[in-house]
């Protein structure tokens, strides 16, 4: 009975103990604060359809506003700007958080809207800017802005930098722009501060708002799928990056996962956002501006075909240190992977140059990396040279070809009596001079071939 006691006891350890290291760590938070930067500057007047400009738009906020106090997972604002002081004045810091967050704070955001009356101009920088002050810090929250204006900005600010300054500080996702039946000409003012949608009309803006709702809060998933040479789904164990388009910061780093039946597994992922996709094979793989649709599951589909690479070596234990192998793409400068004698690493399928650091380097150019498959490359053994001498001095080696041509490969320390190191087999010439000498022409001139396997001890006088 006892027995069976610790046997329970150890099998709940180790349950808790697995549950604990596989929690969840990146998660999107389950609540949302929403701020209407709501423009009520002269321009809104103007007459849309049978009423002003104004009019329409407070009506279809109210109906949104109204329409949201069933979810208590939202907590709204409402920061109007340009409804402060006549046009002609020119304030250009015509803004105020008239209703801040709070919970269920519905009715006084309808209620503030029915005194906001068009007066001014349009500081949408400066709103924007101010708006930072309007969320509090809270990670139990995602923060979001929708920008309802009919003009652009008026005060020479720089919306674009401001909106992208804030981003990068998380203060908000990505902001919404709705254009209030604006020309298309003034589209990439707004393409640059978030995602710009063009309300031709009153119906079209009521559709559009009530798109971003549905893409901003309903729960939204995707699956990577990393296709393989011939297109099926079968590679993972990569690292998957989504990299925000506008910030070029990762949002969501994932570890691809296949499950038993080799279906990739589902993540959720913040719709808000655009990606770039970065799948971090060698060399990595992107799939950019990638758009998600909210409430649903997503499916990106990325080729990634791999196969591997080895470099083989006997007798290793030659070298004092770990051999590494540079590995770039053909005919290419910049190394892609740096990986050790007798590893295996992935590669995209193609052809790849190595250079292997024995002594002297070895160089193997287009190489082929096929899908599915493992190169095995492999190179002599090494010997090993003892080289003693009766005096300090300095000294160079020099490998030399068939051709009798000599290239230098080594400059020797001679400060300890004696220089040991691993060799590969080949033909060599060791250039002495102690400092000793009273000139060049005492120079030491040593001759020696290696083979693999071999300990060869020279003395130099």
């Amino acid at each position: 009975m006892k027995n069976k006691i610790i046997i329970s006891f150890l099998l709940l350890f180790f349950a808790l103990h697995s549950a604990k290291s596989q929690r969840v760590e990146q998660s999107i938070p389950e609540k949302t604060r929403i701020l209407f930067l709501f423009d009520a500057s002269g321009s809104m007047l103007a007459p849309w359809g049978n009423e002003l400009r104004i009019d329409a738009a407070k009506r279809v906020l109210t109906d949104l506003v109204d329409s949201l106090r069933v979810n208590d997972k939202i907590e709204l604002a409402l920061r109007p700007y340009g409804h402060l002081t006549p046009a002609k004045e020119r304030n250009c810091k015509d803004t105020k958080l008239e209703i801040p967050f709070a919970p269920n704070n519905n009715d006084r955001i309808i209620d503030r809207l029915k005194y906001i009356y068009p007066k001014g101009t349009t500081p949408i920088a400066y709103s924007l800017e101010q708006s930072a002050n309007d969320f509090p810090r809270d990670n139990n929250y995602r923060n979001i802005i929708i920008i309802i204006t009919d003009g652009i900005e008026s005060c020479d600010g720089n919306p674009c930098a401001v909106s992208l300054a804030l981003q990068k500080k998380d203060i908000f996702l990505r902001p919404f722009v709705i254009g209030l039946g604006m020309e298309e000409k003034f589209a990439s003012e707004f393409d640059c501060m978030g995602e710009y949608f063009n309300a031709k009309n009153i119906n079209a803006f009521r559709t559009v708002l009530n798109g971003i709702l549905n893409q901003s809060l309903s729960e939204t998933t995707a699956s990577v799928e990393l296709l393989d040479q011939r297109g099926r789904p079968v590679e993972t164990d990569v690292n998957v990056s989504f990299i925000n388009t506008f910030t070029g910061i990762s949002e969501f780093d994932f570890i691809h996962y296949r499950d038993q039946n080799g279906q990739p597994d589902t993540v959720e992922v913040d719709p808000v956002l655009s990606y770039d996709v970065v799948v971090n094979t060698v060399p990595p793989v992107a799939k950019r501006d990638v758009f998600l649709k909210g409430g649903t599951h997503n499916i990106i589909k990325i080729r990634t075909p791999q196969g591997a690479l080895k470099v083989i070596q006997e007798n290793t234990s030659e070298y004092d240190k770990d051999v590494q192998v540079l590995v770039r793409k053909s005919s290419q400068a910049e190394i892609l992977n740096t990986q050790s004698l007798r590893s295996e690493d992935k590669y995209l399928i193609g052809n790849y140059d190595i250079e292997i650091l024995t002594l002297p380097k070895i160089k193997i150019n287009n190489i082929t990396i096929m899908q599915g498959k493992t190169q095995n490359i492999e190179i002599p053994a090494p010997g090993r040279v003892n080289i003693n001498y009766s005096s300090k001095g300095i000294g160079s080696l020099y490998s030399i070809d068939s051709d009798g041509k000599q290239t230098w490969i080594k400059k020797l320390d001679l400060r300890g009596g004696k220089a040991s190191f691993g060799i590969q087999p080949g033909k060599y010439k060791y250039v002495f001079r102690s400092d000793r000498a009273m000139g060049s022409k005492y120079t030491q001139i040593k001759e020696f071939n290696i083979q693999s396997g071999q300990t060869l001890n020279i003395k130099i006088y």
